[in-house]
């Protein structure tokens, strides 16, 4: 079930084991054999990374349409939505670190939600995910934010097999990997339909294989 209220109020939930355990050992694999070097991208990628094409295996595909998955981000976004991305990612030994920042809404508050599927235990030593709990939009404006200021934000840790769905706007950024332990997960990306033709437009760049066409209803999984 999801708590509405403070899922709203906090920009974020994070699903414990949402991933059946008997998947994991398959997209990981799916994982290693989509891993492409950053200048192979279209648009190059941080070399501090590993990244992997895996938007069209069945699996991702499964997971992404996980109903518990689509039930948060519906509520995120309020009206029909679409799947728009998924690749996989992972910071290597010593790399890895962002700076706090925000995804951002495009066309409206709230019209992107963001998945990270946890493939690994994840915590600090392996340079696990920093949120800034309810910062995104606290009314109908965007909240203003010192990205420089960590003084708010919380690094997750966990499991494989947790996803972590937030707000596009909420303030959030990978860090540091300083044990070299392995971190790798899927980003997904859920978007309102009014950003289909938009979205369209950048899928070359952004090496978005697979079907766009579905769309949820967020009525659906209520």
């Amino acid at each position: 079930m999801i708590d509405r209220e403070q899922l709203h109020q906090n920009g974020y939930q994070l699903l414990r084991q949402a991933v059946p355990a008997d998947w994991l050992a398959e997209l990981r694999a799916t994982f290693e054999a989509g891993v492409i070097a950053p200048e192979q991208w279209p648009v190059p990628r941080g070399p501090d990374w590993r990244h992997a094409l895996v938007d069209l295996d069945a699996r991702v595909q499964a997971v992404c349409r996980l109903p518990a998955v689509l039930a948060v981000a519906g509520e995120l976004i309020g009206e029909r939505f679409f799947l728009a991305q998924v690749e996989g990612r992972e910071p290597l030994p010593g790399g890895g670190h962002q700076a706090l920042h925000r995804d951002l809404s495009e066309q409206r508050l709230g019209d992107r939600a963001i998945a990270l599927v946890y493939l690994d235990d994840y915590g600090p030593a392996n340079g696990a995910t920093r949120i800034v709990p309810g910062s995104h939009r606290p009314g109908e404006l965007l909240a203003p934010f010192d990205f420089s200021d960590e003084c708010h934000a919380v690094q997750l840790s966990g499991a494989a097999g947790d996803i972590l769905l937030f707000d596009a706007d909420l303030v959030h950024g990978a860090s540091l990997n300083p044990g070299g332990a392995r971190r790798r997960s899927l980003l997904i990306s859920y978007c309102a339909q009014g950003l289909y033709e938009a979205h369209l437009q950048t899928l070359g760049l952004r090496f978005v294989r697979m079907d766009t066409s579905e769309r949820f209803e967020p009525a659906d999984f209520v």
